[in-house]
Order: structure tokens, then sequence, then C-alpha cells
């Protein structure tokens, strides 16, 4: 298994189609957690940072035993709580780049562009659970994510004018096409941090919940619901909100595509015949009643209910 210096890792048990165990994994669900390990520096980018997180990625990718991942800060807090405080500017510029010849600076964006383009494509459910600051390129981060869980403390933002600088690891045009183009001038131009009440309320975080223990059971909770959800179907609901509606006509046309390719899956035959499948009511223990003779309320007397449908993934 790769060793990460910046990184830590949870994995899901792995098993061999004999049931085999392959990999003790130290989560309870079908999905794994990339928690950025740099507390004393509140999670700040590095080159290093990024590419670690694209090398664990890519690990995930072909691994069937992952069919959803968490991004994450540290739950070790030395300081302050963070997702991610941004780049860290103290860190070593790449020594075969200089950063006084504007060509070179434009290299070293489109390196960093390289891992942030990586993180968007990534083809199964990603999810940021932000507790604390999500500042700058920690806050872009969170916008290659599909679903944003945070905390009541969650700070996001994008502050680099502060610096002289502006946000550009997709940054500008990413966040304009999540909370629409004014709300983006405002955040970029004034550099403001923004509170995840507000957040919640302009649909950029998904959920948000009290730092600690309701958090944490949150983001286990939607992450083992997608980690057990037809992973087909979520890759291509994925790829058609984030790449098709930048053109809606293309769009449409990947949802036809995208139909016939999840209509070939084991998910797709299982999901409707357990829509039509019966199981005995497990409230009642098939009986349509309780031991008091009231009807149970769960299949209302019949004694059987529809069944849930239990997806493999791919």
């Amino acid at each position: 298994m790769t060793e990460f210096e910046t990184l830590k890792i949870e994995w899901p048990t792995k098993v061999n189609d004999k049931g085999e165990v392959l990999r003790e994994g130290t989560i309870d669900g079908n999905y794994a957690v990339i928690s950025i390990n740099r507390p004393d520096r509140l999670n700040a980018l590095t080159d290093q940072v990024l590419s670690e997180i694209s090398q664990a990625l890519r690990m995930m990718e072909t691994d069937s035993s992952v069919r959803a991942v968490v991004i994450r800060g540290t739950k070790e807090i030395t300081k302050k709580p963070a997702f991610s405080a941004g780049a860290d500017l103290a860190a070593a510029f790449n020594p075969d780049l200089r950063p006084n010849i504007p060509m070179h600076m434009s290299i070293a964006m489109r390196i960093k562009h390289r891992e942030y383009d990586e993180f968007e494509k990534f083809p199964k459910p990603l999810i940021a659970a932000v507790d604390g600051f999500a500042l700058g390129g920690g806050c872009e981060i969170t916008l290659c994510c599909d679903i944003v869980i945070a905390t009541d403390r969650a700070l996001f933002g994008l502050p680099e004018i502060n610096r002289g600088i502006f946000p550009a690891n997709g940054g500008i045009t990413r966040m304009a096409a999540r909370i629409g183009i004014n709300r983006a001038l405002k955040m970029a131009m004034f550099g403001e941090h923004i509170d995840a009440k507000t957040m919640l309320d302009w649909g950029y975080v998904s959920w948000m919940a009290p730092a600690g223990e309701a958090f944490e059971k949150l983001v286990h909770e939607k992450a083992k619901w997608l980690g057990e959800a037809p992973t087909t179907a979520l890759y291509i609901i994925k790829n058609v909100v984030k790449f098709g509606t930048r053109y809606p006509e293309l769009g449409c046309m990947m949802e036809q595509f995208g139909f016939g390719v999840n209509s070939a899956s084991f998910d797709t035959k299982e999901g409707i015949m357990a829509f039509n499948r019966k199981v005995k009511c497990p409230k009642c223990g098939g009986k349509g009643k309780f031991e008091d003779g009231t009807k149970c309320d769960n299949c209302g007397g019949r004694r059987k209910i529809k069944d849930s449908p239990h997806f493999k993934g791919v």
C-alpha cells in the first residue's frame, strides 16, 4: 500500500469474489476517506499535497471496494479546525520554474489545474467534509467535489485578493457556475469569509451539522448511502450535471447515451426487480399485526413489503 507524507487514508475492507479478505479496512461502508494531514499549517496546500491527493484518487478509481470518497482535513486539530486554509505561501517554489518569468508562472498554474481537473473528473461520488476554514485553494478543492457537507463553524472564502493575486485554480469559473456570477464576484473581489449557513442558503453546501459527533455521523451516513448506491447511474448523473450543463444540447445527448450504458448494468436490473419483489415485513415478522393485536404500521397488515435493492456497483 502506498504511503503518503501529507495525507491519511482510511479504507473499507476489500474482499475477493470468494469472500476472502484482501485488505482489512477501518471504514464501515463502501467508501474511503482522504484526510489532508498538515494540522500545524491548517492543512495548507503544496504541490506535493495536491499530487498525493491525485495519486490516492487514481488508486481508488480502480478499487472496486471504494464506491465513494470523502476528502477532509485531519481530525487531529493543533491550532484551528481547517479543511484547508489554502496555498502554503511559505512552501518552496518549483526549482525548475522562476517566479519572475510570466511563462513559468503560467506553467506552474497549468500544473495545479491538472490536479484540480483530475479531482473534478474523478468518476465516483466525491464528498467534501468541511470543518473550519476552506479558503483559497482549499475552497477550490470543494468546488471540484460533488457534495459539500459542512459544520456550523465552517468558513468558505477566496481571499487571494488580499495578497494581490486571485483564485486561479479554477476557483472563479467554478464558483460562478455553482453560486452565480454576482455572488462569485463578491467573494473573489472582496475576499470575505462566508459562513456555512449562508453557503447552505446559496445551495453550495448540501448539508450542515454541529461540529463534532453530529457532523461525523452525517458525513458517514451520506458517504455510506452513496457507497451502496448504483455506481453506473451515479457516474452518468455526475458527468451530465458537471459537464453536460455547460452545453445543454450535449447534456441531453449524454443522458440518452448514458441511459443505454446504464441499462446494461446489474444495478438497473436489481432496482427494477426489487421494486416488484415482496419480502416479509421485518417489523411484524410477516404477521401483519403486533402481539397486542394492532395492525402493523409498516406493512399496513399486508404482511409483505417491497424489497430494497441490493446494488453491487462496478
